[in-house]
């Protein structure tokens, strides 16, 4: 896994190689209760203009909204009113290699710039990783 986040971009760039077929990591980025295991609870629904919470716990209810989807290859959606997440996802040998954009940062606010200097790590080391675990769970 890789990760870009220079100083001043307003984009973390990370990406995994994952040992599942598309479909499988589809699953679980579109199902509610795949997502609930690796990331966050919400009714997320691969449907453009779909709206919805995730439950990001101490942080509170984050709203999005679902701005684009290819089944199996690309999902965006909003992360509270300022972020946009895309997963795109691109056959790789028996994988998946999964690249996230996660936009929308303001580097002059200081709540984005501490965002922004937590989240990629966080994407990296946690969150990705579970979701990798879930996989495993789900083969």
């Amino acid at each position: 896994m890789t990760e870009a986040a220079h100083a001043n971009s307003e984009t973390i760039q990370v990406d995994q190689f994952l040992a599942h077929e598309p479909g499988r990591v589809w699953r679980a980025l579109t199902e509610p209760e795949l997502m609930a295991r690796w990331w966050a609870a919400g009714d997320i629904r691969a449907i453009e203009g779909h709206e919805f919470t995730l439950d990001m716990e101490a942080w509170g209810q984050v709203p999005c909204q679902v701005l684009a989807v290819e089944p199996e290859r690309r999902l965006v959606f909003t992360f509270t009113d300022n972020w946009t997440l895309t997963w795109t996802l691109v056959p790789e040998g028996d994988g998946t290699r999964l690249f996230l954009e996660h936009s929308g940062f303001d580097l002059t606010q200081p709540i984005d710039r501490h965002a922004f200097d937590h989240m990629g790590p966080g994407w990296r080391e946690e969150v990705l990783p579970a979701l990798a675990n879930t996989l495993e769970q789900l083969a």
